[in-house]
Parts: C-alpha cells; structure tokens; sequence
C-alpha cells in the first residue's frame, strides 16, 4: 500500500499571493505572519499584512527567523502566537521560515517543546493551529511537505521530524515572489530542489506517485535553472522553477530524502551553512558514491534529460548524469566547504560527531548504498574541498 500525503489545498501561478487575505479569513480570525528580516526589508511582510487587512483580519508578526530556524525562534514565535491569540499562521520567505512556521502551528495545540517529537518519540496529537505557507525561493518545497528540520540550540544538531501534522493547510505558490532572489540563493535553493527530486527518486521508499513528481521536477530543474541563475527576470523560468520546487517536496515528502539530506543538516547546524548551499555541496560527491547502486535509476534520469544516450548502457548514462551535475554545480558556482569558508582544523574535529549526527537522522537509510560511520567521514572529507571537474571518489 502507498500513501500520498499533500496539503489540503494548493494554489500556484503568478499573482496568487493575493489570495492569501482569503484563505486565511476561511481559517481563523487572527493571523500570524512567521517571517525574516530579508522578507521584512524587501517588502513582502508589508503586502502580506495588507492583504490580510483587506480581508478583514488583525494579525500580528513575528520577523526575526533566521538562515537556519532554531528552538529559540520557535519559542518567541510560539510565545508571539499565544500572547496575540492567533488561531491562523502565515509563513512567507525560504524554508526557514516555513519550517519555524510548522514547529509553531503544532506546539500551539500539543504539550512539551519541538525536541519532544524527533524521532517520533512522540506523535502530535491534537490538530495544529492553521498554517498557510508561501515560498519565496524555488528550492525547499516545505510549502508542501510534512517535515520540518529544527536545530537544536542546546547539541547543535538539525532535529529532523515528519508527521502529517506539519503538512500546511495551504500553500500559495507564486513564481513572482522568487524574482527577487539574488543568483547565488537562486543556484544553492535550486540545487536543493534537484536534490530532493533525485533522492527521492533512488529513495529505497519511492513509489509510482513519487517517481512520477520526481522526474517531473527534474525535467523542469535541469532545463530552467541556470536560466533563472543567469536572468532573475525571466519569469517562464522562475515559474517552471517554482512549481518544480513543489512536485520534488511533494517527492520525497513522500518517499523521503537519502543521503544528502542526511549529511547536510549537520554542516547546517555546527557551521551555519545554509540548507541549500550544504545539499549542493555534497550532492555530486554523494551521487558518485551511491551510482554503482543505483545505476538503473540513475540511467533513467539521465535519458530523461538526454535523449541522446537512448542508446549507451546504464552504466555510461549513470556516468553521464553525475558528469551533467557536476557541471551544473559548475556554472552556478557551487561553492566547497574550503571555499565557503568552514575551518579545516574545526571541521576535522567535528566530523565525527557529524557522521554519527548524520546516520541517527536515519535518512542514510533509504539510501541504494546504506553508508558506514567511516564511509560518511570519508565522504565528508572528500567533499570538503570536492573538484567539479574531477572524478573524485574512488569506484
């Protein structure tokens, strides 16, 4: 048996941010607007409240989210929400503030805090508080997803938890948010897309529904990506971007990320590395790992997005596609961990605690080729200063 598990309503295409004031009015009668100060300066925070005031709703604001949302954020919003008496959440920026936005919508109605429930040591069990969730970059799809990924003040480590009670109610999708994303955020939230379409399509708990969303999503990646990179402006673009970015949530949402994802967050929480440059950083270090195990889907990909080598064994597409991924991190500048700037005495210290963090969040799990402590490290160590233009990891 399989399972689908999406928001109750999706609403994409260009100008649907004004259906925000609506949606949340059918919802509840007072609104929390979940932000970041970037979102805050550039204005959007300032169209949301308009909208919500055009259709008759108070609100009240919590803008204070981070690159990487934290227990301390969720805690003051959470703490906003009930002294305001919110009963409806509105999340407007990247995944950070969706997925703060999540942690909030469902600690307003169940007991303990955010770290209860890693793990599913604990289930939510009573309905959250209305959320409605509006991207501003192409990459995260949390819009769409059943998870969050929170860190942990006190260890440092990315609590990861998915459980139908994070799923949004809605998610508005418009494309014309995302053009004022600089290039580099463009490059690292749509290597992030590509990430999750790609996982979840080798996941070991794929399935049709999923494999049909995650070939879609990077058809549409592959082919407009480094347009959006190259043009912000161009609109077609940004759209085939943004609703590519929603099917790969809805992806491995569903048969969940592997491997990247699971080395990524604790880059994420002991360097600060935001979520989408550290996926891109290990994602052709890590496909290359994994191609020997998953060389029939990996084919698959590859032909989808090259007709051209219908006719080369698996094995040569396989190679082909690690080739095209590594060449697309390439052109969009696809910083390495030495390069962005992590400490290399700090990171030898650390990467044993980051291998174990990695393999505790269980995703390396549903990888084709399940990683040893060791292997993780060594992986780690060979995407630190990893080389687009060489084959790095040893066969």
């Amino acid at each position: 048996m399989y399972e689908l598990l999406v928001p109750n309503r999706v609403i994409y295409g260009r100008d649907t941010f004004r259906e925000v004031g609506r949606q949340a009015k059918t919802l509840g009668t007072k609104a929390l607007i979940v932000s970041d100060p970037v979102m805050e300066n550039i204005g959007l925070v300032a169209r949301c409240e308009q909208y919500l005031r055009e259709a008759g709703l108070p609100l009240a604001t919590y803008t204070r989210v981070d690159t990487e949302p934290t227990d301390v954020h969720v805690k003051e919003a959470l703490d906003v929400c009930r002294s305001e008496q919110c009963d409806v959440i509105v999340a407007i920026g990247g995944g950070s503030s969706i997925d703060a936005a999540k942690a909030v919508a469902v600690m307003m109605t169940n007991e303990g805090t955010i770290s209860d429930y890693v793990g599913n040591a604990k289930m939510f069990t009573k309905k959250p508080v209305p959320l409605i969730a509006i991207p501003t970059t192409a990459g995260t799809g949390s819009e769409v997803t059943k998870v969050t990924v929170i860190i942990d003040t006190k260890t440092d480590v990315k609590m990861m938890i998915s459980q139908p009670a994070l799923l949004p109610a809605v998610a508005i999708v418009d494309p014309l948010l995302t053009v004022s994303c600089p290039p580099s955020v463009t490059a690292a939230t749509g290597v992030d897309a590509l990430c999750h379409s790609i996982e979840a399509y080798i996941s070991r708990r794929a399935h049709p529904v999923t494999d049909v969303l995650a070939l879609s999503a990077i058809e549409a990646i592959i082919g407009h990506l480094r347009r959006a990179y190259e043009n912000g402006q161009d609109i077609e673009a940004r759209e085939k971007m943004a609703i590519a970015a929603m099917k790969a949530g809805m992806a491995f949402s569903n048969a969940s990320v592997t491997l990247v994802h699971g080395m990524s967050r604790p880059i994420g929480a002991l360097f600060h590395v935001p979520h989408g440059v550290s996926n891109a950083m290990l994602l052709p270090g890590v496909l290359e790992f994994t191609k020997e195990s998953a060389t029939e889907r990996l084919a698959v990909i590859a032909r989808l997005i090259n007709p051209q080598l219908k006719d080369v064994s698996d094995a040569e597409a396989a190679d082909a596609l690690v080739e095209e991924v590594k060449q697309l991190c390439w052109d969009l500048h696809i910083p390495n961990m030495k390069t962005w700037g992590i400490d290399k005495a700090a990171f030898d210290k650390a990467v044993d605690k980051m291998a174990a963090d990695a393999l505790a969040s269980g995703s390396p799990s549903n990888n084709p080729r399940v990683p040893t402590h060791e292997e993780i490290v060594a992986l780690y160590h060979i995407c630190y200063d990893y080389r687009y233009d060489t084959n790095t990891v040893s066969r």
